[in-house]
């Protein structure tokens, strides 16, 4: 008897939740539940991490800081809902300074929580996955090697893995401010939704 798509999504949610691999993340839970959004989604989407204010403190991914606001932002301009979409991260569990401050993941720990989004994307099989970020986009590479770059690639609609990829930047306050404002990346979304609703 073949399990159900929503069963086998709860066990992976568990079994995230349990992982310990990663000594400076030992201490945290992995952010994957129901609140990471549906399991049939429009939009596969893949960030960096859990931030320490955002999905960390609120279990919901992109909710809760100025992140998750600036992307709320952008998901509204093009009608996107958030129970049409599924948010992820490279790393499940949120990296910390000595400080107790965000910060990036380092490789091991995104390799170490590669099989877990390897098997995010297998069992949700989305048709389009937007990376947010050069780590989320970085991280892929364990799955299924690529040359792709941000800085050349972002916005466009790339093969990778038997289905589409778009990368765009991070929605932080520090990306928007020194790398890609927020008016560019509202017509990085344009082009995401022109893929996703043709005319």
């Amino acid at each position: 008897m073949k399990i159900p798509k929503q069963n086998l999504f709860k066990n992976l949610c568990l079994e995230a939740q349990a992982c310990k691999i990663c000594p400076n993340l030992a201490d945290k839970t992995a952010v994957l539940s129901g609140l990471n959004g549906s399991i049939d989604p429009k939009v596969f989407f893949i960030a960096e991490a859990p931030g320490r204010q955002g999905a960390d403190r609120t279990r919901r991914p992109f909710w809760g800081d100025k992140s998750g606001e600036n992307f709320q932002q952008l998901l509204d301009s093009i009608v996107l809902a958030r129970d049409e979409i599924f948010i992820t991260n490279a790393v499940m569990c949120s990296p910390r300074t000595a400080t107790d401050a965000n910060r990036k993941p380092t490789k091991a720990e995104i390799n170490n929580c590669s099989s877990f989004l390897r098997r995010q994307i297998e069992l949700i099989r989305p048709r389009v996955i937007a990376t947010l970020g050069t780590v989320a986009l970085e991280a892929l590479k364990a799955i299924e090697y690529h040359e792709f770059k941000l800085k050349t690639d972002a916005a466009n609609v790339l093969n990778w893995h038997g289905t589409k990829l778009v990368p765009l930047y991070h929605p932080s306050p520090q990306v928007i401010a020194s790398h890609r404002g927020m008016n560019q990346q509202l017509e990085d979304f344009r082009m995401l939704k022109g893929f996703l609703y043709p005319e």
